[in-house]
């Protein structure tokens, strides 16, 4: 700054080399003049500090820098930062704390417990459709010692689980976005491919009986349907559609059913809940909207969406498209989904698919598996509530982990003692069930700890890392199967306590950061 002194030649009596030997004076302003330029940091940290003051880590603040579209480039040339982390920690410093008491806020976390109590009831019912068809699925034992037509179930079950995930984080991902019409579009296309999928993956397995494969059909047509039905919030009308089902599910406890009699209930149970789907997902308005873009396209061209104006916090506009969800982001998902199936498939038939007898058969533990995720997704949400509240009241990043370690710590145990209930509720009902031994016990525990904990990473945004743990731990249990490594339940307690450990370290590295809980 000092050379814009001497652009001018220096005047006699002034500069270098005159008689006065004085430094050049320094002009005083003049009215009107805007005076010296203010600091962009001052100005940055004076436009946030409310939230700055408010922040508990420097990290909330980077988050907002990032979110409002400031990229590293930018940081630099306006306020001579590396990136929006140092730029972040240097308004952390400057900005003393001041945390507002916590008071009466929205909580977008609050959810009904009934409304998740429904969802897993929901996706244990279908399991009652095998005890319906039993009768029409006995055929030869294989060399498993398993009906003929189990692995044809399976086989359509496993594409159910991966691209009924895929599916549905897409279609939620639209939504969250406001789009219900991109989402309904999403299920339109998306629950009949894999139902076809489901379908292909079931024929493709030789030796069933004739009507596995019917059945294995309807299973996929059914996966289609109820994930239609569950996105678009529409737990009422698919549990209406799986009364007739299960109630002769349960009749059939009492009284044997004719055999025209059970296909019955399971083809009406499968048309109502095929229906109902139809019925919600925008066929019709679907149809007339792509009838009138082809007259449209024919007289003229259409009207172009312009950007939209997004208006940031360093003061400038800027134009900013929205764009639709990537494809890609939703795989993870389907990985996920495909890992903890089966981890679960095996705790119901480990034993049993190494060659054990089929009495080993623990359904118990799968059904209380199932039956978990609606308490799993009401704990979750008061987890997620309970970082909102410790967002607010805590004091300092350490006050904030030991906050958010006490609530993972009670909605955990909490999950973990209604798992236990429901398997000890399960073997207790259910006929012929093995004991539920300690070795069991610690398994069951152990897999729920890893669904849980996996759901939780999910909403922290890191669900790559949970379904790298959870497709590993498959494969590895799924290798020790196929090479006859290990005792079944040794291998499973093992394998389900590995993945359980890592999860539970990815956790705690994210339980302490602000922005995971965003």
């Amino acid at each position: 700054m000092s050379g814009s002194l001497w652009l001018k030649p220096p005047g006699p009596g002034s500069g270098p080399g005159s008689g006065s030997g004085t430094l050049p004076a320094i002009p005083r302003p003049r009215a009107g003049d805007p005076g010296p330029a203010a600091d962009p940091m001052d100005e940055l940290a004076e436009r946030l500090d409310v939230f700055i003051a408010s922040a508990v880590h420097p990290d909330e603040i980077a988050a907002v820098l990032e979110s409002d579209g400031m990229t590293d480039e930018y940081i630099r040339l306006t306020y001579g930062r590396d990136d929006s982390f140092a730029l972040a920690e240097e308004l952390y410093a400057r900005v003393p704390r001041s945390f507002p008491e916590p008071g009466p806020a929205p909580d977008p976390w609050r959810v009904s417990l009934a409304a998740c109590l429904l969802r897993g009831v929901i996706f244990a019912l279908p399991g009652l459709a095998y005890l319906l068809g039993a009768p029409l699925l006995e055929g030869p034992q294989d060399r498993l010692g398993l009906p003929a037509g189990t692995l044809t179930l399976l086989a359509g079950a496993l594409i159910g689980w991966v691209w009924d995930q895929t599916l549905s984080h897409r279609a939620y991902s639209w939504l969250g976005l406001g789009d219900r019409a991109a989402a309904g579009r999403t299920l339109l296309v998306g629950a009949p491919v894999g139902a076809v999928l489901g379908t292909v993956a079931a024929l493709a397995v030789p030796g069933g009986p004739p009507f596995s494969y019917a059945f294995a059909a309807g299973q996929a047509l059914y996966v289609g349907a109820a994930t239609v039905l569950l996105v678009l919030g529409r737990e009422r009308l698919l549990l209406a559609a799986l009364a007739p089902m299960a109630a002769g599910a349960v009749a059939v406890l009492v009284v044997d059913l004719p055999v025209p009699v059970r296909v019955t209930l399971l083809v009406v149970s499968l048309l109502a809940a095929c229906t109902l789907a139809v019925r919600e997902l925008p066929l019709a308005d679907g149809l007339r909207t792509a009838a009138h873009r082809i007259r449209g396209w024919a007289t003229r061209r259409p009207a172009r969406v312009g950007p939209v104006r997004w208006q940031m916090l360093r003061g400038a506009e800027e134009e900013y498209t929205p764009r639709g969800p990537r494809l890609g982001d939703s795989v993870p998902f389907g990985v996920f989904g495909l890992g903890t199936g089966l981890l679960v498939l095996y705790a119901a038939l480990g034993e049993v698919l190494a060659g054990g007898p089929a009495e080993a058969v623990a359904a118990p533990s799968a059904v209380a598996l199932t039956l978990s995720m609606g308490p799993a997704e009401w704990l979750l949400h008061r987890f997620r509530s309970g970082s909102l509240s410790g967002l607010q009241g805590a004091r300092s990043p350490r006050q904030f982990r030991a906050r958010m370690l006490t609530t993972l710590t009670r909605c955990l145990s909490i999950y973990l003692a209604v798992l236990l209930a429901l398997g000890l509720t399960g073997t207790l009902l259910w006929p012929g069930a093995p004991g539920l031994t300690g070795v069991r016990v610690a398994t069951l525990l152990l897999l729920g700890a890893v669904m849980w904990s996996g759901l939780l990473l999910q909403s922290f945004g890191a669900v790559r890392p949970a379904a790298v743990v959870c497709a590993s731990a498959a494969v590895a249990q799924s290798l020790a199967l196929l090479t006859g490594l290990g005792q079944p339940r040794v291998v499973q307690l093992v394998v389900a306590g590995t993945a359980a450990a890592a999860l539970a370290t990815l956790v705690c590295l994210l339980l302490g950061r602000a922005t995971a809980h965003r």
